[in-house]
């Protein structure tokens, strides 16, 4: 019998395999050094940047899990005397990151009653059945979802509408929905890849509800970040960011505007709008001309779904009733409702988490009124709530929710560390640089990192430099971190950079040489409306940003910096 070869050591296939076993014990020893000065100087700046190093390394490859990297705080934090464990504990659990699970419950309430279906069909209708009119129609309702829910959460509800009506399109040969094989080849048992117009549409609805997520403060985890690390930083601030003056901030230019330039700049490039004798051109054009046929078979779509149920109706009025709770804590113009109580200090988390316990208490019908004065026989079981607990469960993404608390911890323990300081001296070199130059360098490099790693984890890192950056130029702190916050989630080339890219890429095939090209002009857009609306309409809206504050000097000052 032969001897079976000896298995032969192939460094290749090991760090192939398995590099990520590798590197989680490599770069905490790389950066090892840092550790060792903090202990032997007694420095806890070096104590901290080890640890602030070692978890931007870690998210940045990805060697563990980033919500896993998340948690490091609540171990490395107390060990290196940083920030107490009870401190740690209620970062990860802050008002701002309640807001934000309320707001995640809430759409998912949405989703429940599919509520979201009967409103993107009720647009669609109305914008009519051609491929542009239905591209317009998508991301009218993907940027109107994305203000008020997460963007992932908005994208992922936008996906299978968008999938029904590209099935409706190949099914009725209004165009050719997928490349051909020599177009885009593809293996035996692989999907075929969606065509440039189909693409359009699946991207469309990304780029939308990132856009929409810019509007509000629970739109998206980016906006959530600044609100805690702000807040956080700088408790004495004159300028409270709240749900209404963000909103009033970010709206017209950022949401307005820069939607109807995505969309005229995706119809240029992707359906052959100005470019009629180009191919897709002709296609659309020849699509347009059968737009009857699908408008009847989405209206019969609608029909389908029957008249609103009751549980419809409760959950467009408690949508409704959590727009108008949270932008009236504190409007700014009038007293908001937050005033009116002789209690101790509330947060917008307060008035969403009304609803949020109503709709897990309501039923979502109520004949069993009929049988409070009636007589037996009586109904032999319990109705729903309009909210399912098991449902809620399964569907929150708990992870971001870790995320979010981490990045928290870190610019607790930065700030207590004195890491800050040692970062605002490194900056001295940009004193005397007009605020709009810092803003063009400062948005710039969060949109060049945020374009390979998730805008959240890249937020937790740059926001606490850019609140140092600030004190240090002495520039009021929202013109540098909320330009540079907002243009995390304008980085549209790559599926890693936002939420909704991820889903869209992986739930339509879309390959990432396709997302990169899509993502050149909306980025770029972006950009530029980002600096346009901070120095012109933000300074309406926020007009003592227009120089140094006293509070931040105080701040400055405290900070020894």
């Amino acid at each position: 019998m032969a001897e079976p070869e000896p298995r032969k050591f192939l460094l290749h296939r090991c760090c192939m395999f398995h590099w990520k076993g590798k590197a989680i014990i490599i770069i905490p020893l790389i950066i090892l050094p840092l550790l060792v000065m903090g202990f032997k100087y007694n420095k806890a700046e070096y104590k901290c940047m080890y640890l602030i190093v070692t978890m931007a390394l870690l998210w940045i490859t990805e060697t563990l899990p980033i919500y896993v990297t998340a948690f490091f705080p609540i171990v490395f934090c107390p060990l290196l005397g940083l920030v107490s464990i009870e401190v740690v504990c209620q970062l990860y659990f802050s008002n701002t990151v309640v807001m934000f699970l309320g707001g995640l419950i809430v759409a998912l309430g949405i989703e429940y009653c599919n509520l979201h279906t009967r409103i993107a069909l009720s647009v669609i209708q109305i914008v009519g059945g051609s491929p542009r009119r239905l591209f317009v129609g998508l991301m009218s309702v993907s940027v109107f979802m994305g203000l008020w829910i997460s963007n992932s959460a908005g994208t992922a509800m936008m996906c299978p509408i968008v999938k029904a009506v590209v099935n409706e399109m190949e099914t009725n040969n209004i165009y050719p929905v997928y490349m051909t094989q020599e177009e885009e080849p593809v293996g035996e048992g692989e999907p075929p890849h969606p065509s440039k117009i189909t693409m359009a549409l699946y991207i469309g609805v990304a780029y939308a509800s990132t856009i929409g997520g810019l509007g509000t403060l629970i739109g998206t985890g980016t906006n959530l970040v600044f609100k805690g690390i702000y807040d956080q930083r700088f408790p004495t601030s004159e300028e409270e960011v709240t749900f209404a003056n963000f909103m009033m901030f970010s709206i017209p230019i950022l949401v307005v505007c820069n939607i109807t330039l995505v969309i005229i700049a995706m119809l240029t490039t992707h359906m052959g709008l100005f470019r009629p004798k180009s191919k897709t051109g002709l296609i659309i054009k020849e699509a347009s001309a059968n737009r009857k046929l699908l408008e009847g078979v989405l209206r019969e779509r609608y029909k389908s779904l029957g008249p609103m149920s009751c549980h419809e109706i409760q959950m467009s009025i408690f949508f409704g009733l959590m727009i108008i709770v949270l932008f009236s804590r504190k409007p700014g113009f009038l007293p908001g409702w937050s005033e009116f109580f002789n209690a101790k200090p509330m947060g917008s988390s307060t008035g969403m988490f009304v609803i949020v316990l109503l709709l897990f208490v309501l039923p979502t019908q109520y004949v069993f009124f009929r049988y409070c004065c009636g007589k037996p026989p009586f109904p032999g079981q319990a109705l729903d709530a309009l909210l399912s607990w098991n449902y809620v469960h399964e569907k929150i993404p708990w992870g971001l929710v870790f995320l979010l608390g981490g990045g928290f911890a870190l610019a607790e323990a930065s700030k207590n560390s004195g890491v800050n300081v040692m970062i605002a001296r490194a900056m001295q070199v940009l004193i005397g640089m007009p605020s709009i130059s810092v803003q063009l360098i400062t948005i710039v490099l969060s949109m060049f990192f945020s374009t390979f790693n998730s805008s959240v984890v890249i937020a937790n890192i740059v926001l606490p430099i850019l609140c140092e950056m600030a004190l240090v130029l002495e520039m009021h702190p929202l013109v540098v971190t909320l330009p540079s916050c907002l243009s995390l989630s304008m980085c549209y080339f790559l599926p890693v950079s936002t939420p909704p890219n991820a889903i869209v890429c992986n739930y339509a095939n879309i390959k990432t040489k396709y997302f990169a090209c899509c993502g050149i002009l909306p980025t770029i857009i972006g950009y530029w409306l980002v600096i346009l609306n901070t120095n012109t309409w933000g300074m309406i809206i926020f007009p003592e940003s227009k120089s140094f504050p006293d509070w931040a000097q105080e701040i400055k000052n405290q900070s020894k910096i």
